[in-house]
């Protein structure tokens, strides 16, 4: 099966932006390869924009609470697991208080180094880091793999909070929806959504061997999924077969 997921709203859209850039940096960094390195930094210069948003921390913040005061009322519940709920809870508590304890702007720490300033700036120039560009990079990239691993740890370090709030909020995001099983006639689905259908997330999921792709378009009151065919020569054009898919709305 392979599942494509659908933010509804900037929030939730800029968080899985952050998620898929954090896990790209938290792979390159680990390799080995120069030019692993180079997609790693790439990586975390696009994390600090993003990150940078004033409110991203206090969502988080206040995310993290909420949930916090949701699970701990679940305590009484006897069908609710104690033990993974306590662990559950902790989690949320280490996290926000590691989130809490960062002082200024997200990437703050990359901003204020003059050397990885210039390395981004010649990054969104076509070509722009060659080694009669940037001569310190190219020395840099030739080092031993170690130290520009270790490198990468120091300046990835910072965003490491912001990373394991996220992955805490999709969690519980991802978590809290239900799959029916629902046919797109000749590959349209349309539904009209009511006040228990509304999400900030939706989950598509769809057998692997069909060469088919969900267009999905949704507001407030509609949803609609068209099925593409996959061609990447010819531009895609709605299928004429009836497709079974599951649909899972998702809201915290």
């Amino acid at each position: 099966m392979i599942r494509y997921e659908h933010p509804l709203n900037e929030r939730i859209r800029t968080m899985m932006r952050l998620e898929d850039l954090l896990h790209r940096a938290r792979y390159f960094s680990a390799k080995s390869e120069p030019s692993d390195h180079h997609a790693a930094l790439n990586a975390m210069f696009e994390i600090g924009e993003l990150a940078s948003r004033a409110d991203l921390k206090s969502d988080l913040l206040l995310e993290l609470e909420r949930q916090r005061q949701l699970l701990s009322a679940l305590r009484e519940n006897p069908q609710v697991a104690a033990e993974t709920l306590d662990e559950f809870l902790s989690d949320i508590v280490t996290a926000a208080a590691d989130l809490h304890s960062q002082a200024g702007r997200i990437g703050a720490h990359l901003r204020d180094n003059e050397w990885l300033m210039t390395i981004k700036q010649r990054m969104g120039i076509p070509g722009g880091v060659c080694e009669f560009d940037l001569p310190s990079y190219h020395y840099w990239l030739n080092l031993e793999a170690g130290q520009r691993q270790r490198d990468l740890q120091v300046w990835l370090a910072p965003f490491l909070p912001i990373d394991e709030a996220l992955g805490i909020v999709l969690r519980v995001l991802r978590d809290s929806g239900r799959s029916s099983r629902q046919v797109a006639y000749n590959g349209l689905f349309q539904l009209m959504l009511t006040a228990n259908k509304v999400a900030q997330l939706l989950r598509i999921t769809v057998a692997k061997d069909l060469p088919f792709i969900p267009e999905i378009s949704a507001n407030r009151y509609a949803l609609n999924i068209r099925f593409l065919g996959y061609d990447i020569f010819e531009r895609p054009k709605q299928i004429e077969h009836d497709v079974e898919f599951d649909l899972t709305f998702c809201n915290l």
